[in-house]
């Protein structure tokens, strides 16, 4: 199987973070296509155009800096101005291994806050439009998550190690997306909630962060496009937003579930569940984050009448 049949979407609004480029404009692409109406909330004005351009259908963009806690507080604050349900949210954005730690204008590690705090923050802040909307959510993660572990003495990276970080992000993405369903199903908010991961997918994303600060380019993207003209273990985007897609959008998707590619070892493939990875799995640590998180983000998922 090379692809997967998208149910009809007319009617349905979807936002869909990181949509300009890579993994988030193809989703967006198949989910507009499908008739949904498609909010891109972008960092990049001008790459933001040219996406809305490319993908065609009902597009509207939104402008959000993952990176800003202030910047997700006004797209929310937007957003629930609008007062428009969201049946779906892809939690797509992110930034992969810059060399050099970084830290955010709120004070956290780069990678930490752009693939998981800020998403955590948006979700929370739309809470009221999603319950409306009867909403899925679906948040990236990675293959990455396997190796990460939480480390709450050091959540934000000072002893700093690009991949260390970007593992511990990626998980935090995992742990986050299997909370956020638990407690949907306990307070009755009626979202679902899973995650997905795209495989081993060539993207920007292999050049953006490893090349952050450096003088000299980082060979991880040109490995990455030696590999993906050998054709394995290296897929394409149009193959790479496939479990994604199907955990956002098919009937036989459901909360609490995680999908990735059925290849060896989940590098390439056709779509299909997963188990959880151990880690995932420690809803302790899950709950833990989540509070350290609303500290973080001074943020709650608490809501009148709920």
């Amino acid at each position: 199987m090379t692809d997967i049949d998208v149910p009809d979407l007319h009617g349905t609004l979807a936002v869909v973070t990181g949509g300009s480029d890579g993994l988030g404009l193809g989703i967006a692409t198949r989910l507009a296509r499908a008739g949904a109406e498609v909010i891109l909330p972008v960092r990049n004005a001008a790459k933001g155009k040219a996406a809305a351009a490319r993908i065609g259908g009902d597009v509207s963009l939104r402008t959000l800096d993952l990176s800003s806690l202030a910047s997700v507080a006004a797209l929310a604050d937007q957003l629930n101005a609008d007062g428009r349900p969201i049946n779906l949210l892809v939690n797509n954005a992110g930034v992969m291994a810059p060399p050099v730690r970084q830290t955010t204008g709120d004070g956290y590690e780069l990678q930490f806050q752009t693939n998981y705090l800020g998403h955590y923050a948006l979700t929370a802040r739309i809470l009221p439009l999603l319950i409306a909307g009867r909403a899925r959510v679906t948040t990236q993660t990675s293959l990455a998550a396997l190796p990460g572990r939480i480390d709450f003495a050091d959540l934000q990276g000072e002893k700093y190690s690009a991949w260390r970080s970007y593992n511990q992000s990626k998980l935090a993405t995992m742990l986050f997306a299997l909370e956020l369903d638990r407690r949907s199903r306990a307070s009755g908010w009626g979202i679902a909630s899973n995650l997905a991961h795209p495989g081993l997918t060539s993207t920007n994303l292999q050049a953006a962060g490893p090349n952050m600060g450096r003088s000299r380019r980082s060979p991880v993207a040109p490995i990455f496009k030696r590999m993906r003209a050998l054709g394995w273990p290296v897929q394409t985007v149009d193959r790479g937003i496939l479990p994604a897609l199907y955990a956002a959008t098919s009937p036989h998707a459901a909360g609490g579930e995680f999908y990735g590619p059925r290849g060896f070892v989940q590098l390439t493939g056709a779509p299909r569940r997963l188990r959880v990875y151990r880690s995932g799995r420690d809803e302790a640590v899950a709950a833990r984050l989540w509070d350290v998180s609303a500290e973080l983000a001074d943020v709650t998922f608490a809501v009148r009448g709920h």
